[in-house]
């Protein structure tokens, strides 16, 4: 049961002035005030601009090629799922399987180095998937068997088009933004928020706003932007892909270098140098027994955090949103497949697909004031009972009326629109609640298994699709989705009575429900006056 404390904290507001004392309360015992020191803390606006810059083309191709990448899969190969599933299931496998090989990375190199490497290796990946695809997408004559071939070769550009995602978000996103911000804890803070809210309390803040803001805008400009083109040619949608994609690496190149150049804190090594032996091992050990050593180390230590992640008073929330990754009920390659074939051209879906990121976008707004009205927790089983209704009535629409494609999925597209609110909102609470119950020590462990248990999930989905590949059987993964919907939410409707030690106010609704009662006792007995009086 939750203690007083815990409850007292529920219903403050999201943000308190406490929260940020330096930047809310003067202090009159300093001479400066606290906006004269944030803003001698303030990173120089060309450094900031060319971090924007770098930030802004790096997502803004990856958004292009992975929405655009689903469309011309499905045009290659009309009226089945099995592609774009088998091509969607090798890029998730590679985040499971080498995310932690890519963080160990990013930690022990120099950070330069490492976005470089993302951005040059990412770029000529794209690049040759986008000969593959042009290749396949004009019919040229092949041998026996080489379409197939292709398709794999797509699959495996595919996993390193992925962690070269990662590996560059991970990096500017997690690391470079923090260090350039001058690791004030209010921008911290604010990266988790900041984005949603118009009132930035500080001045780093803004850093981590624009930020978000860029993914935001690519998230909902890219896809339709290919979209539009694609819906002409998928020829044309290739090649454009292709030129913006060998146009930007070297803006990116050297932007992201004149970040690293003029902010001296970005040169320094993130660790330690490691010993070049361990104590008791020999210096002569064969490098085949050195490797088996250090992965013997890997998997003690992925045990131990998985361990951790599962005994975490943050675990149900956590697992809860992980869970929402199991499903085809997103603008995603399952769904924009069926779509497809049910009927709708890729302009319709790139409309859909904004409206969808419009309604993110209001949930930023939406779920930081519902926050601050009721906390987290309580807003969190709001916002995911929001999700799991507008998904059971668009389903309920698709099932009812799935002899009629257009009509069936037109509902599915409106609940899955409607449930972004919730989706969003939800995911939010959950980042908040682990933020502040996770210790600092364990963030990093904690959330790369978090991580991993997402992509599990994603498979899982794409797995669904492998399964149930024909269009006419999509309605069996769609039912899988909602199910995994409602278990979240049931996951995390304990959460809240472990974490409250109730889900209803009982006392207050015993209150209501007396006081109703007597003021209809009160009623009876007033009539009773009257109507005795009446009779005398």
């Amino acid at each position: 049961m939750a203690s007083d404390s815990s409850a007292d904290d529920e219903g403050t507001p999201l943000l308190a002035a406490s929260a940020y004392p330096e930047s809310v309360v003067p202090d009159d015992s300093s001479s400066a005030s606290p906006r004269d020191e944030s803003q001698g803390n303030q990173p120089p606006a060309r450094v900031v601009n060319r971090l924007y810059i770098s930030h802004f083309l790096s997502t803004w191709n990856s958004r292009v090629f992975e929405f655009g990448a689903v469309l011309y899969l499905a045009s290659i190969f009309p009226g089945t799922l099995l592609p774009m599933s088998v091509y969607a299931l090798a890029r998730g496998a590679s985040a499971i399987l080498f995310s932690p090989a890519v963080g160990q990375y990013i930690d022990t190199n120099n950070r330069l180095q490492v976005v470089r490497l993302s951005i040059v290796l990412q770029r000529l990946v794209v690049a040759g998937s986008c000969v593959v695809f042009y290749i396949l997408a004009i019919d040229l004559p092949l041998a026996h068997g080489a379409k197939t071939g292709l398709l794999v070769l797509l699959a495996l550009l595919a996993c390193v088009e992925k962690l070269c995602a990662i590996m560059n978000l991970v990096s500017v996103e997690r690391d470079w933004v923090v260090v350039v911000a001058e690791k004030d804890q209010a921008a911290l803070r604010g990266q988790l928020i900041c984005a949603i809210l118009f009132i930035l309390l500080t001045v780093n803040s803004v850093i981590n706003a624009q930020m978000r803001r860029i993914d935001l805008i690519c998230k909902l400009m890219g896809p339709l932007f290919i979209a539009l083109i694609d819906s002409v040619s998928a020829e044309a949608a290739i090649l454009v892909n292709l030129g913006m994609n060998i146009a930007s690496v070297v803006v990116e190149y050297f932007a992201i270098a004149k970040v690293y150049y003029e902010v001296s804190e970005l040169q320094q090594p993130k660790t330690k140098p490691r010993e070049e032996t361990l104590d008791g091992t020999p210096e002569h050990e064969g490098r085949s027994t050195h490797n088996w050593r250090h992965v013997q180390k890997v998997i003690q230590k992925s045990t131990q955090d998985f361990g951790l992640y599962f005994h975490h008073p943050a675990f149900l929330p956590s697992f809860a949103g992980a869970l929402l990754y199991l499903t085809v009920l997103s603008f995603a390659g399952q769904m924009v497949t069926y779509l497809l074939s049910a009927g709708y051209n890729a302009t319709q879906i790139g409309i859909a697909r904004t409206l969808s990121v419009a309604f993110e976008v209001l949930a930023t707004w939406l779920a930081p004031w519902l926050m601050g009205r009721i906390g987290p927790i309580r807003a969190g089983i709001w916002l995911a009972s929001w999700q799991m209704v507008c998904l059971a009535a668009g389903i309920a629409v698709f099932w009812a009326l799935f002899n009629r494609p257009t009509i069936s999925a037109s509902g599915l597209v409106g609940g899955t629109i409607l449930s972004r609110v919730g989706l969003r909102g939800f995911d939010l609470c959950t980042q908040i609640i682990i933020q502040e119950d996770v210790e600092a020590t364990h963030r990093g462990s904690f959330s790369s298994v978090e991580a991993a248990w997402q992509n599990a999930f994603e498979l899982c989905s794409y797995v669904s699709t492998i399964i149930f590949s024909r269009p006419e059987q999509f309605k069996w993964p769609t039912l899988l989705s909602v199910v995994a919907v409602v278990t979240a939410v049931v996951l995390y409707t304990i959460f809240v009575y472990l974490r409250r030690g109730h889900l209803v106010h009982l006392s207050k609704w015993m209150l209501i429900m007396g006081s109703q009662k007597g003021k209809q006792r009160s009623r009876e007995q007033g009539l009773e006056r009257i109507a005795s009086s009446s009779h005398v």
